[in-house]
């Protein structure tokens, strides 16, 4: 609310949230979720466990810490979410042999046949946002190109603290 005390200025422009890129992407991404979600309780999968599953479907097996990486997902979060997919007979962990202190991840025959289960998702989610295939890559491309910046971001800052 505009008062006298506190006029909307030149300077406070940049406060406004329809001046903010945040703000549409954050609710993007719930809205993005909260769709995904509604698909995905048929199936009794989280959306972070339905990412991961992609990410096993592609890649068959891998290390913790390699999934962890490339899923930008930390310890704390990932760990919970791989013990779930397997109680739910999805992956199975084990003890690296190369290195006792890695954990290697495999894809089970069960998590192969929820590939099928769910090879129909990302059609229906891709005919929800109602986008054309050429917005789809353009706006992918920016968004990798956002995160890359920001992943730049992070190394200088590391790089100037160290």
């Amino acid at each position: 609310m505009m008062t006298e005390e506190n006029p909307v200025t030149e300077n406070n422009n940049a406060l406004l949230l329809k001046n903010q890129l945040c703000f549409p992407l954050y609710l993007c991404s719930k809205e993005i979720t909260r769709k995904y979600t509604e698909v995905l309780n048929e199936l009794d999968l989280t959306y972070t466990q339905y990412i991961v599953m992609m990410y096993f479907w592609e890649h068959g097996s891998s290390n913790v810490k390699e999934a962890g990486e490339i899923l930008l997902l930390d310890p704390s979060t990932l760990t919970p979410v791989l013990k779930k997919l397997e109680s739910k007979g999805f992956l199975s962990r084990g003890r690296s042999s190369e290195d006792e202190r890695g954990l290697n991840v495999v894809l089970t025959e069960e998590g192969e046949r929820l590939r099928e289960k769910v090879r129909d998702i990302p059609g229906k989610m891709r005919e929800l946002f109602g986008l054309s295939d050429e917005e789809c890559a353009g706006l992918y491309k920016l968004v990798y190109k956002l995160l890359g910046n920001v992943a730049k971001c992070d190394k200088n800052e590391k790089e100037k603290s160290e």
